[in-house]
């Protein structure tokens, strides 16, 4: 555990709760991702409850408690806010636009009606804007 980490502590951010968990990981929403019609509604985080700066420092334990956890994530994201799709994915460093030095799996669900639906997360990286500048 690391002081001051609000993945190691949930409790230190008060608007963050732990929804569905196990053994080696837990599932965490934000209250206003809960907000029918929110830009991110229903997004969560699955973390391991061990602090892993990154997915890559996770032992094989967590990899397998977090595809268990995500199913049952699945389950309830389904049943509470009907999405039509999702994105999943990890941040991994700075430059992979990590922010918490926590290793956390992004869960996103996706509606029909938003404005960039069926886009995907490829699109952030294919145009022209994300051109790497030394090349």
């Amino acid at each position: 555990m690391v002081k001051g980490c609000v993945f190691c502590k949930p409790e230190l951010e008060p608007t963050q709760k732990v929804m569905l968990s196990n053994e080696h990981c837990m599932f965490l929403q934000m209250e206003h991702f809960q907000v029918k019609g929110s830009q991110l509604e229903g997004a969560g985080l699955i973390v391991p409850k061990q602090h892993r700066e990154t997915v890559f420092d996770m032992t094989q334990e967590e990899w397998n408690a977090t595809y268990t956890l995500l199913q049952e994530v699945k389950k309830y994201l389904d049943e509470k806010h009907q999405p039509q799709g999702y994105n999943l994915g990890w941040n991994c460093g700075e430059v992979g636009g990590q922010h918490i030095f926590h290793a956390h799996f992004h869960v996103l669900p996706r509606y029909e009606d938003e404005a960039l639906a069926g886009k995907g997360i490829r699109s952030m990286f294919k145009g022209n804007e994300n051109k790497r500048v030394s090349y």
